[in-house]
């Protein structure tokens, strides 16, 4: 993990973007305090899918639910 200040990363956004590209987690500061991560997609969509492990209710079904969110994704579009 990589800390930088949120000035330091404006001024070298390339940088930080490739160093995330290679796996990289930044921790982006300002006036001394943690105020963001910049993490790779792969990364963020891990730690979604952990953090919902035990939301669901064990009797869900993910095949009904999928069908659901489809169904209204694709009456709005």
């Amino acid at each position: 993990m990589t800390t930088a200040t949120a000035t330091e990363v404006q001024n070298n956004f390339g940088r930080y973007l490739k160093l995330v590209q290679n796996g990289h987690e930044i921790v982006i500061t300002k006036n001394g305090s943690e105020v963001a991560r910049l993490i790779s997609k792969e990364k963020a969509v891990s730690f979604l899918s952990d953090s919902l492990v035990g939301v669901l209710s064990s009797d869900a079904d993910e095949k009904k639910a999928r069908a659901e969110r489809s169904a209204r994704y694709e009456n709005t579009h």
